[in-house]
């Protein structure tokens, strides 16, 4: 027995985006005929990326809480009524055998709406620190799925089932590929090589610590970077003329093959959001993590810290990136004991098949 009809909501970033497409590709996997339907946030990324892997998706009105002073914030309680009055017509018209949510501000509204109508949901949670929407929700969802140990105190115990994140296949892929990495990137095979990841805008601290010490790069010939510095910093740096002068250095706006850039690499540099780390697990290669500050209840350094906890990554703070972050990589790449270490770590923490997994859990309940 298969799920026939079923609707996936959430989205906002790629970390709640690209998870909702593979538990949806993996329905569809089993049941080709299965009916399924998106339910995302107007404005928001998954309005553009759901359709182009081939799902129907709606879009809600509603938007998040601003920190700081905004007139959106006296706006948001009629959004969020309103979109819950949306996913309420749009679940009765559709009528799924089951909703899931993914987080992201969408997720909220449909999971709610759904409860309303008696219709069973599923909760699939990336961080190993909830937000406070799927604290709520998850009173009243039939199944939790989360990606790290150690959530009860957060959920109902009964609730959780440990499934991992879905990442791209075609991401974690990286066997036999680094020879065609070097040629892609136009990396020299006889050097090491640090890529250094900030997500799809990059990160100004992460950058910031590259340019702090550039001059590592000439005094240690034999260690190469494959640099994502996103797209607000790219045209900036690409007229440097200081970046210019190193030949060691490859810069980029945006690495759109992330698999060559995973098999090239010796050490990744990246930020803490949920679906990199799982990615991390599964690469299994000696990385750095320097999460976010500019995170909901700075979740990112939680993620961090539940591997730091296990031996299995290096983490750096922030504020403390651009005087230690590039030193700390070439000093890890100095020392194969510790690369061993944290590979050896980290191995037993990636969970292949987590699309696998959720779409089991969603199956029990969808056809209980």
């Amino acid at each position: 027995m298969t799920i026939n009809r079923v609707i996936i909501s959430g989205g906002g970033t790629g970390g709640h985006v690209f998870p909702a497409i593979a538990i949806a590709n993996e329905i569809r996997r089993r049941n080709p005929s299965a009916n399924i339907l998106f339910i995302g946030a107007k404005g928001k990324m998954e309005m553009e990326k759901v359709p182009e892997a081939g799902y129907n998706i709606n879009g809600l009105p509603i938007a998040g809480f601003q920190r700081k002073i905004s007139l959106s914030n006296f706006t948001l309680p009629f959004k969020i009524i309103k979109s819950i009055m949306m996913a309420r017509n749009i679940i009765k018209t559709f009528k799924p055998e089951l909703v899931i949510g993914v987080g992201g501000y969408a997720s909220g509204p449909t999971l709610r709406a759904a409860a309303g109508l008696k219709i069973p949901t599923l909760i699939q949670e990336q961080n190993s620190f909830p937000g406070k929407t799927n604290k709520i929700l998850s009173k009243r969802a039939h199944t939790i799925c989360t990606a790290y140990e150690g959530l009860e105190k957060f959920f109902p115990k009964e609730k959780i089932v440990l499934t991992g994140n879905p990442v791209r296949a075609e991401v974690v892929n990286i066997d036999g590929k680094r020879e065609k990495a070097y040629e892609h990137y136009q990396l020299d095979s006889s050097k090491k090589t640090i890529l250094i990841i900030g997500g799809s805008l990059g990160a100004r601290t992460l950058n910031e610590s590259v340019q702090e010490h550039l001059d590592l790069f000439e005094k240690d010939d034999n260690i190469q970077l494959l640099w994502q510095c996103g797209r607000h910093h790219y045209g900036q740096l690409r007229g440097s003329t200081k970046i210019k002068k190193y030949p060691n250095v490859k810069l980029k706006q945006f690495i759109h093959s992330m698999d060559l850039a995973y098999a090239a690499a010796d050490v990744i540099i990246s930020r803490a959001g949920a679906i990199s780390v799982s990615e991390l697990c599964l690469i299994q290669k000696p990385a750095i993590l320097v999460p976010s500050p500019n995170v909901a209840e700075d979740h990112q350094t939680k993620n961090a810290q539940s591997l730091l906890t296990q031996g299995a990554v290096i983490m750096i703070k922030d504020n403390e990136a651009v005087q230690q972050l590039i030193p700390r990589a070439f000093q890890l790449l100095h020392n194969p004991e510790e690369c061993k270490k944290l590979q050896t770590a980290i191995a037993p923490l990636g969970i292949p098949d987590a699309a696998h997994r959720i779409v089991d859990e969603a199956e029990k309940i969808a056809l209980n």
